[in-house]
């Protein structure tokens, strides 16, 4: 019998309930990616020894500049992906991200029978379904523990500690970089001087777009959707809406408002209707969201029977999310069953019923408000208030106006004709407001 063949019989078993695989010789665990994440798993590995788990090989490009001396020697160090993924590696860590050659590569192995642990959300938010179908096929298992929040144990809280309620509504705080940017500027800083800290730390990239536009937190919101409200849906239909365009002034009538801002990912299923959105919100100091600093991640889950349940803590750092992917491996090593989450594709849309806050930047004269309200009245949208700070000049003049609870595409028609007025300096900002 093969060593691969040793592994899979054991994971055959586990077909009958309550069996454990026993831990007779170490899986074998290929890296592939030896970055921030992937240096961070190869650590612990090699200093806490976990039992069952054996680094065996690293694949990296340009593999002799990543090399480093504190690895066990027997470690085989490749810039060869195919002759990695045909050694007798019987788990892939899949820690390079993006969906090409990734998602090859991860074919690849499951199709071999091996097993892929993988903290790539892009990957599982887009082909999740499909890969879990050609693992279960092969024999093998695909978890992806570290995909969503970084170290905090979100997905295996929905798999087993909630998989007996009936979530209705999944929101938070998924990206630690838009954290870290909206936390520094409610402190008094500017976004673009906050940005190239945040760039200097490693916590946003060159180009961060992904982070800052919303991209990287849909593709999580897509994945918890599936785990959560059990339903499978096509990432590009979240709309993402970026936080570059909240200003200082912005979070000073926050203040005044009881709230702050915060990048939220929220999604809620009632009845037929399912909406999911990801952009800046308007958050209740009083909410365990606003609480939330730095690049620390949040996830709230709300079900029928047990009510609210909040996983908090570090979402991002190398060391956080390497934690999660070990976990995964030992959950491997010690016979973890797959946890099958019945989930049926959907269509999303992004309409919520909710209070917003509309800021405005004008060319002060006679008549602004009356348009404004006359706009708003012709939905059938009642303004709740409207504020304006003083010592603003008239020709930059911002202020504020929130308006009850309603439907966002209603409040997007009668923000149409207000966009148009010559008086308007850029377009206004519209947030919505969770109470």
């Amino acid at each position: 019998m093969s060593l691969v063949e040793g592994f899979l019989s054991s994971s055959e078993r586990l077909a009958a309930p309550g069996a454990a695989r026993p831990v007779n010789r170490p899986l074998r665990i290929a890296l592939f990616g030896f970055g921030t994440v992937g240096s961070s798993v190869a650590r612990i590995l090699a200093e806490s020894s976990p039992e069952g788990l054996e680094l065996t090989h690293v694949f990296n490009r340009g593999v002799a500049r990543k090399r480093v001396d504190w690895t066990p020697a027997s470690v085989v160090w490749s810039e060869d992906a195919d002759a990695v993924l045909a050694s007798d590696a019987d788990v892939v860590v899949e820690l390079v991200g993006g969906l090409d050659p990734v998602g090859a590569w991860v074919r690849r192995a499951l199709e071999n029978g091996k097993s892929v642990v993988t903290a790539n959300k892009k990957l599982i938010a887009f082909h999740g379904v499909e890969l879990e179908r050609l693992a279960a096929a092969r024999g093998g298992h695909l978890k992806y523990g570290a995909a969503v929040a970084g170290g905090i144990p979100v997905i295996p809280g929905l798999e087993q500690g909630l998989a007996g309620d009936r979530i209705e509504r999944i929101e938070g705080i998924l990206n630690g970089t838009c954290n870290f940017i909206l936390s520094k500027m409610e402190a008094g800083a500017e976004y673009a001087e906050v940005l190239a800290e945040a760039q200097k730390r490693g916590y946003a990239e060159a180009d961060p777009t992904e982070d800052v536009g919303g991209l990287d937190a849909r593709a999580k919101l897509a994945i918890l959707m599936r785990l959560a409200l059990r339903v499978q849906v096509d990432p590009e239909e979240i709309v993402p809406r970026p936080i570059t365009t909240i200003t200082p002034v912005d979070f000073s009538y926050a203040r005044d408002l009881g709230s702050t801002i915060r990048q939220v990912s929220r999604a809620e299923r009632a009845e037929e209707r399912l909406a999911a959105t990801v952009g800046p919100m308007l958050v209740d100091q009083r909410s365990p969201m606003a609480w939330s600093r730095g690049t620390e991640n949040m996830v709230i889950a709300s079900g029928r029977y047990g009510g609210d349940v909040v996983f908090s803590g570090h979402g991002a750092g190398g060391h956080p999310t390497a934690v999660a992917v070990v976990s995964d491996l030992l959950a491997l090593a010690h016979g973890s069953r797959r946890v099958e989450i019945p989930s049926q594709p959907a269509r999303v849309g992004g309409e919520f019923e909710l209070p917003h806050y509309i800021r405005f930047l004008v060319r002060d004269r006679p008549g602004i408000v009356a348009a404004i309200t006359g706009a708003l009245a012709r939905e059938q949208i009642n303004i709740r208030a409207i504020l304006q700070k003083p010592g603003y000049p008239a020709d930059a003049l911002p202020f504020v106006v929130t308006v009850e609870p309603c439907k966002s595409s209603a409040l997007r028609r009668a923000l149409e004709p207000v966009r148009a007025l010559d008086c308007m300096l850029v377009e206004p900002l519209d947030l919505q407001m969770l109470e």
